[in-house]
């Protein structure tokens, strides 16, 4: 996974529904569907009520929650495993398939997501669950992982660790949240908090209070350039026309950090990005400490192994990292990319080859190409 270090669980950015001509957040498109309950939106995306923990297709005849308690997911699986569960009114789940398997693995998801809920401990044996289905152990835990992009054991884990998170978010303890989530002993979950929270469970219930990002400003071909990092590695890279802009960026992906302007420990880091920019450098293996869902770190390890000055679509994506169905919602993990250039997002286009959209501003990313290409060009004599 070259240098990277995937950190704490970052919420999956929505997309629009499919009356939107390309993959990305259209989120008030989407709302108006949701009002309208527009039945023909089913199956373009689903929404999540934060104060519930649901998520609905848009036509569910359920009284609508206030908007800002509403979120979009390109996907059921992307609301579940961000820790919502489905709507026993208007069954999102069911929004119907021509693959058989698609519909067992969503019954898995289901039972796990149900266990969970009614807080029944330990997970299910694979044999077990495939009983539930109706598969064979072995064919659902290949369909599973095709499917979701996590095997059932990952899958819950991911619910257990929304547990933890949601009882620290209410004032819980540590050792409450952690046992009340299942975990047998803290070692358990402290193994895993590094890898899925980001920081370990205690800060996560301070907000992430304490955490040291060390931050700087410089200018770029493409406009300024904010590098940050914690200790383990880059956590943020954004292109802006502006500091005050790009500070508030920072400031609202990080709210509970320490920021501290650079002391000289990121020179050697931007220095490699600027080569890049001018196309100097065209490999980057830099060290990155960001927040992903199991699914947008599939999505921005494909990207890094895209060669420089090449493109790939975002159903090429799709159907690289096991979900050619998952077109939209490779498009938001794309947009959901904390750290522009280091996973480089701008190679991601749509299947017809217009650029899409880019968190950053479609004209960068048209630059950003357009660099490469011709450094990758240079480089070939």
């Amino acid at each position: 996974m070259n240098a990277m270090v995937l950190t704490m669980t970052r919420h999956a950015r929505a997309t629009a529904p499919k009356t939107a001509p390309e993959p990305g957040l259209d989120p008030e498109a989407a709302w108006r569907a949701v009002l309208a309950r527009d039945a023909s939106a089913d199956g373009s995306f689903v929404f999540g009520v934060t104060s519930t923990r649901i998520y609905c297709r848009p036509s569910c005849p359920s009284r609508h929650a206030r908007r800002f308690r509403v979120r979009f997911f390109a996907t059921p699986a992307e609301a579940r495993s961000d820790g919502f569960r489905p709507c026993k009114r208007c069954h999102p789940d069911r929004a119907g398939s021509a693959d058989p398997a698609v519909a067992a693995v969503q019954r898995a998801c289901g039972h796990l997501d149900q266990r969970a809920h009614d807080e029944i401990e330990g997970i299910p044996s694979l044999a077990e669950l495939a009983a539930e289905v109706g598969l064979s152990p072995h064919h659902l835990h290949r369909q599973f992982r095709r499917i979701m992009g996590v095997t059932p054991r990952q899958y819950w884990d991911q619910l257990r660790l929304h547990r933890v998170k949601a009882g620290l978010a209410r004032g819980e303890g540590v050792a409450a949240a952690l046992y009340d989530a299942g975990y047998g002993s803290s070692s358990r979950l402290y193994e895993k908090a590094n890898a899925q929270l980001g920081m370990t469970p205690a800060a996560y219930a301070r907000g992430a209070a304490g955490e040291r990002i060390e931050h700087t400003v410089v200018d770029s071909p493409l406009g300024r350039l904010m590098v940050a990092a914690t200790k383990r590695g880059i956590c943020f890279v954004a292109l802006g026309s502006d500091d005050r802009t790009l500070a508030a960026e920072l400031n609202a992906e990080f709210p509970g950090a320490e920021l501290r302007a650079d002391g000289g420990r990121l020179g050697r880091w931007v220095a490699l990005l600027l080569k890049h920019l001018a196309g100097q450098e065209p490999h980057l293996d830099l060290p990155v400490d960001v927040r992903a869902t199991a699914f947008q770190r599939r999505v921005w390890d494909e990207l890094r192994r895209i060669p420089y000055g090449e493109t790939a679509s975002y159903a090429e994506i799709a159907r690289r990292v096991g979900k050619p169905e998952a077109q939209r919602a490779v498009g938001a993990a794309c947009g959901a990319n904390p750290v522009a250039i280091v996973v480089p997002c701008h190679r991601a286009l749509r299947s017809d080859g217009k650029l899409g959209g880019y968190r950053w501003g479609v004209e960068r990313k048209e630059k950003l190409i357009a660099r490469e290409q011709a450094g990758a060009k240079l480089a070939r004599g």
